[in-house]
């Protein structure tokens, strides 16, 4: 299983929210760039990107410092967050992102998602964000009424090879992950699937890897001190 720092973009900066409220913020850094570089120096072997403002539909700058980072580091980034067309599919790949997360679009548009998963093939991932089982869009500020675990049977048939499974719930809260939900996910499908939302203990990582994820997203955990890469990184290894 493979350890995602994640580094959440808005106005510029490194941030995390509180169950996707924009309104409850903590800033991290004011310099997202330098702190891409410490988690590769301590260790990552990828890197989880979010544009916080593309994906609230805002105007986003966040792409140009996404290329910083990926300038300034070795190994690869993934990036979700506003991608809803095939113009920003695009723009996502020039600035050198190794995988692109679609979300809504991917709901919303199945023409989009087949052609993204046809064209591209595994630099895309599907994010599967869920509240109480259902799929939540636009920033997670709509919840749709398509049930996460029909859409990541979808998703699947689409011929997508990763889906990201976050449980909004429990994401920016540090209680531990929804594993019941999380599990449910991974037993639906034989595609990669990575988890995300409220990783904080270290048992945390090593019952993930248990029921089968490939992959675990970290935040707020790292950020906070609750958690050190170091060491989430060995308990990853069976």
């Amino acid at each position: 299983m493979i350890i995602l720092p994640a580094i959440d973009l808005r106005h510029g900066k490194c941030v995390n929210l509180i169950q996707g409220h924009a309104d409850e913020e903590t800033i991290f850094s004011d310099y997202p760039v330098d702190v891409a570089k410490q988690w590769e120096q301590q260790g990552a072997e990828y890197l989880h990107l979010v544009d916080l403002d593309g994906a609230f539909q805002e105007p986003s700058q966040n792409l140009k410092i996404v290329k910083e980072i990926i300038d300034s580091i070795s190994i690869p980034t993934q990036l979700g967050g506003g991608i809803r067309d095939i113009h920003q599919l695009n723009q996502v790949f020039e600035v050198g992102v190794s995988r692109a997360i679609i979300g809504t679009a991917a709901l919303k548009n199945p023409d989009f998602l087949s052609f993204s998963g046809q064209e591209y093939g595994d630099q895309i991932a599907v994010g599967v964000d869920a509240e109480d089982g259902m799929v939540a869009t636009e920033g997670w500020l709509d919840v749709s009424e398509k049930p996460a675990l029909d859409f990541a049977v979808e998703i699947e048939k689409s011929g997508i090879k990763t889906i990201v499974y976050t449980d909004i719930k429990s994401d920016g809260m540090l209680k531990g992950p929804n594993l019941e939900a999380t599990r449910t996910i991974i037993n639906a499908v034989e595609i990669d699937v990575i988890a995300s939302g409220g990783i904080t203990f270290p048992d945390n990582i090593t019952a993930l890897r248990d029921i089968g994820a490939s992959g675990a997203i970290i935040g707020r955990a790292l950020y906070t001190g609750a958690l050190s890469l170091s060491y989430v990184i060995s308990a990853a290894i069976p």
